[in-house]
């Protein structure tokens, strides 16, 4: 393809995208295709040649589409939100265009500066500390896990990343029975085991119970383990529960653990000021989701 068919095709492929989005109700809201129809419409053998951009676009209409839930449809209520807008559309096809690696600040260090500065208006934003610095992760389940790794690697000083778990076997990670299904993987990716990631009881609300919490914390450290890190929630995503992370905080000064804040389902409501009650404590926490 030469500049002249992209910029063709492109214009050809924008007015798809703008006619889908303005009439995306006229699709079932969930792909009604059932296992594996999608993939036996595909090739079992790679193509030995390339196809023109008609025929790769015909094959996305009848063979991708169909298997297609569509998150920006009106009645998709499932889940969490997963809106898009036509300058995000847009975005992205500026960031597929330069194709660069953004690792560190010598290979972009326009994307560096740019999440530094998007960090710092997210705090404000949030109502968040001002000290408080952070970074971009892929999703919130790596970033829950890196907030993990890195409690751990304080508490060891950095003992772990070194030598591995020698004279660190017996750490313990708290969550609620509601909170997000992410907290299992990250605790077994981080070798603390499943086995370790005690559920503490919900209230009504289903919100944790501090005193249980405690109770469990209390209970660990006479048997000989190490709580390292206690996942108070902002919002859980099957209910949208919040923790009361002000008592969760005082629990995690007391026994000097590590609190690690999951606002991913409920953090951007701290937008509006009339929110703020829900993150009063968060002050004290050691990372924020």
């Amino acid at each position: 393809m030469n500049n002249s068919e992209f910029r063709k095709e492109a214009h050809k492929i924008v007015d798809w995208i703008a006619d889908y989005l303005e009439h995306i109700e006229q699709y079932p809201v969930k792909s009604r295709v059932a296992p594996h129809d999608i993939y036996n419409r595909i090739n079992d053998r790679p193509p030995f040649e390339g196809e023109v951009m008609q025929d790769i676009f015909r094959d996305f209409e009848t063979d991708i589409m169909p298997g297609i839930t569509h998150w920006q449809h009106p009645n998709f209520h499932a889940y969490f939100s997963g809106n898009n807008s036509y300058p995000s559309v847009l975005g992205e096809m500026l960031t597929a265009a330069i194709g660069a690696q953004c690792m560190i600040w010598d290979t972009s260090p326009a994307a560096a500066e740019l999440e530094e500065r998007m960090m710092e208006w997210l705090k404000q934003m949030l109502g968040l500390p001002g000290d408080w610095s952070g970074v971009i992760q892929d999703t919130a389940s790596t970033a829950t896990l890196t907030a993990i790794l890195t409690a751990r690697e304080k508490f060891s000083a950095l003992k772990i990343n070194a030598k591995g778990f020698e004279g660190f076997t017996r750490f313990r990670v708290y969550c609620s029975r509601e909170t997000h299904s992410s907290i299992d993987k990250a605790v077994k990716i981080a070798g603390i085991g499943a086995e370790n990631l005690v559920k503490a009881d919900v209230d009504e609300v289903l919100a944790m119970r501090p005193e249980r919490l405690e109770a469990l914390i209390r209970e660990d450290i006479k048997n000989g383990y190490i709580p390292l890190c206690v996942i108070a929630t902002l919002g859980t995503t099957g209910t949208t529960a919040i923790d009361p992370i002000f008592a969760i905080a005082a629990i995690c000064k007391k026994y000097d653990i590590w609190m690690h804040v999951d606002a991913a389902y409920a953090g951007t409501a701290l937008v509006l000021e009339e929110y703020r009650w829900m993150i009063r404590g968060t002050e004290q926490a050691d990372s924020f989701v």
